[in-house]
């Protein structure tokens, strides 16, 4: 009940401020759109930045977590596809955005704060490692995917230009990127850049954990229930226990496995329904899943945290 006391429910206290504000009224829709717009465009590409352009990619970067975390998501992204289709009959495209739900864990804003609560600033290198390579191989499999079923005739190199396109329009794959060059460059940033970066990064966590529950009461539930209830069910409990069980296969070590398993455990981001509304598929469903999802998971963290001590 401490670690439901004291690591979780204050993240998400915050993002019920958000949650509440928005729906009495004071705070106005718009506004929450332009300081999630901030956070996802300028604040955590900083903060991804900032960290791995620092980050000891020798001791961070362990394969093995790599291998746990994102076979994991991918066979969670394919039961995803297949269990819409087998199991509710939709047509191919919503299957894929349906998949991208079980894929796309809320690693930054749920999952950098609930690590750092539960384990201090230090725990977090497993984290930023993961985040490193999240938005590329998400957005990258997702997009691919959907570029194929969506059967435009299109050749292969035509399809690479578009999956390229669409990745180098993201704010935090281009942060990534250049948090990568600094860091093997081994340029130095300037104390004035770094100075103010850490002014920006100190708001990125919680204006976006504010904006997320404002984003959130836009969302009815609504759509197909029980696919919803497949999105939960495999982004809160069937990645961990992926995680957890080719983690313990491959030994990793304590502090990688907490951030491996716990990542999983993130309910899916927001990101699940801009996907979704990008190809204009299961959107419903997109947003109800992040909603409920995002709620579900206040008890299945607790659960999680409480297994790994």
């Amino acid at each position: 009940m401490q670690t439901l006391l004291d690591v979780i429910l204050p993240v998400f206290l915050v993002i019920g401020f958000g949650y509440v504000a928005v729906w009495r009224g004071f705070f106005p829709v718009a506004g929450i759109d332009g300081v999630m717009r901030f956070t996802q465009t300028i604040a955590i590409p900083c903060l991804l930045f900032q960290a791995i352009a620092t980050l000891d990619l020798s001791a961070s970067l362990n394969p093995n977590l790599m291998v746990s975390f994102y076979v994991g998501a991918g066979v969670c992204f394919a039961l995803g596809i297949f269990g819409a289709r087998l199991l509710f009959k939709r047509d191919w495209e919503d299957c894929v955005a349906i998949g991208f739900c079980c894929l796309f864990s809320n690693s930054i804003l749920l999952g950098l704060p609930i690590t750092e609560r539960a384990y201090g600033p230090d725990a977090l290198a497993g984290n930023f490692a993961i985040s490193a390579f999240h938005a590329p191989f998400c957005y990258g499999l997702g997009i691919t995917v959907m570029e194929f079923v969506r059967n435009r005739g299109q050749t292969g190199l035509a399809l690479a230009r578009e999956v390229t396109r669409a990745m180098f329009r993201n704010a935090l794959v281009l942060a990534i990127l250049t948090g990568f060059a600094v860091n093997l460059s081994g340029v130095t940033v300037p104390l004035v850049v770094n100075d103010a970066l850490d002014l920006i990064v100190r708001a990125a966590l919680p204006a976006a954990l504010f904006a997320l529950g404002g984003v959130l009461i836009q969302y009815r539930p609504e759509g197909d229930f029980k696919a919803i209830v497949m999105i939960c069910a495999i982004a809160l409990l069937v990645h961990p226990a992926l995680v957890w069980s080719m983690g313990n296969a491959l030994n990793l070590p304590q502090e990688a496995f907490r951030s491996g398993v716990l990542t999983a455990a993130m309910a899916p981001g927001f990101n699940a329904y801009i996907f979704s509304n990008m190809y204009g598929r299961a959107r419903r469903v997109a947003a109800s899943s992040v909603l409920i999802s995002t709620g579900a998971s206040i008890l299945t963290i607790w659960v999680w945290l409480s297994l790994l001590g």
